[in-house]
């Protein structure tokens, strides 16, 4: 727990104390009720862990499927309107701002076809999505790629890559993921625009 308080620490300017961040960050509670509703989907106890996911939506106003696989520290800035959905599958040191969606892209048609099919996004280690952004269907986010706001991913996106607009283009590239810079393109950032 001290280590993805710590990292929350280190990615956040705002994020005065670990007590802070336990009592006032939606994004903690949201991380800390899916461990809780992840173990009870995988011991089978799919209607409880449904509603422990529910309730943490209700707090947080995030939405975290229960099946979603989740790595180690993942912060979810603000938080208000996140939606990973249940074949979602989120690494390490992972960054997500509000309002953004990892989703599916066909989820009317054909339900009892897709049930047991990968239908929402893989987001790699180190990889920052920024507010507003959709990542939509079975694709794959590579490690320490960055995401714009509002940006629409429905296409892979390789390591290190910088992807903005509707539909999202790769415009550059991170040059080293040494250094967390949430908000982009800022002298002294490790982005490099092509």
């Amino acid at each position: 727990m001290n280590k993805f308080l710590d990292s929350i620490i280190n990615r956040d300017p705002a994020a005065k104390s670990k007590l802070s961040l336990i009592l006032t960050y939606p994004g903690v509670k949201a991380v800390f009720f899916h461990k809780i509703a992840n173990f009870f989907c995988v011991a089978k106890f799919d209607l409880i862990a449904r509603i422990i996911s529910q309730f943490s939506r209700f707090l947080t106003g995030i939405e975290i499927h229960p099946k979603a696989k989740i790595g180690k520290n993942l912060f979810i800035d603000h938080g208000m309107g996140v939606v990973i959905g249940e074949t979602s599958e989120i690494g390490d040191n992972v960054t997500i701002y509000h309002m953004v969606t990892l989703g599916g892209i066909s989820p009317s048609i054909d339900s009892n076809h897709q049930r047991n099919l990968k239908r929402h996004p893989t987001l790699k280690d180190n990889v920052v999505v920024g507010s507003g952004a959709q990542i939509l269907g079975p694709v794959t986010i590579g490690k320490n790629a960055k995401i714009g706001a509002n940006a629409v991913v429905t296409k892979d996106v390789p390591e290190n890559a910088v992807m903005v607009g509707i539909p999202a283009k790769n415009v550059g590239s991170v040059v080293s993921d040494e250094k967390f810079t949430p908000y982009g393109i800022a002298p002294g950032s490790n982005i490099k625009l092509d």
